[in-house]
């Protein structure tokens, strides 16, 4: 089995490095690299594709919730928070793990005990409605999800960190879904349905059961000989198709 190698995203310097020399203790083999915020995590999810993940829930930049979203498929996920109301009964379900701050040594150690007999499996299917209880906790007062800022999507070997205000469209394609922007396609893991849930709907519509479009790139839309409708966006070649449940959304254009 490769050695396996873990992120710790933490912006408090003193939380972080005790966390980072606790790992150390505890498990020696395991690679750590310590980020002091979520955008350094994000990036170095990216180039790595860590198998672990120690995330504060509050950081600048990104959160640890999104930090959780991107890397979701290739991560076992632990989050680390001063916040008892974080702690939801879905984390002791199985979902995903919890570590109250401050971290005692033996709760600890009954992660890195979890996370040595789950490193095989993949994360369980429950873990987005985990995240989703999350970001309704973190921003209560919003009454809506925390739109989703980053995708972490495959081109050829390499795993790439793609913003969200890049991508012109998703497509569904057999088991994956493809990624489009201006210069470059990649195939996610995340189907259509759930990336409806994170997407900010005044920005992408979607205009088939098999695609999503951001809105102000679309170019025009029209009907073809056997009387569907199609859509092409500014700048690409290839038309969409538009579904009849979704023509209402351009009968303005």
């Amino acid at each position: 089995m490769s050695v396996p190698y873990a992120i710790v995203a933490e912006d408090e310097a003193p939380q972080r490095e005790s966390l980072c020399d606790a790992l150390a203790q505890l498990w020696p083999e395991l690679q750590v690299l310590a980020c002091a915020d979520g955008i350094s995590a994000l990036e170095a999810a990216a180039e790595r594709r860590p198998q672990i993940a120690f995330l504060d829930i509050r950081m600048p930049g990104a959160n640890g919730i999104e930090v959780a979203y991107a890397i979701r498929q290739h991560a076992q996920i632990v989050f680390t928070t001063a916040y008892d109301e974080f702690a939801v009964k879905a984390f002791e379900a199985g979902a995903v793990d919890y570590l109250l701050k401050p971290i005692r040594p033996q709760r600890l150690a009954e992660t890195v005990a979890r996370l040595k007999e789950r490193l095989a499996q993949p994360m369980p299917a429950a873990f987005d409605v985990v995240l989703e209880a999350l970001r309704l906790q973190l921003h209560p007062g919003h009454g809506a999800r925390e739109r989703l800022r980053w995708i972490t999507a495959s081109i050829g070997g390499t795993t790439r960190m793609l913003p969200i205000d890049d991508v012109l469209y998703f497509q569904a394609q057999d088991k994956y879904t493809c990624v489009v922007t201006a210069n470059s396609e990649a195939l996610i893991r995340t189907p259509l349905k759930d990336l409806l849930q994170t997407l900010d709907e005044r920005l992408f519509w979607q205009v088939h059961r098999s695609v999503i479009v951001r809105a102000d790139a679309v170019d025009h839309v029209r009907r073809d000989e056997l009387g569907k409708y199609q859509l092409w966006l500014r700048g690409r070649d290839e038309c969409l198709p538009l579904s009849s449940a979704f023509q209402h959304r351009f009968k303005a254009m």
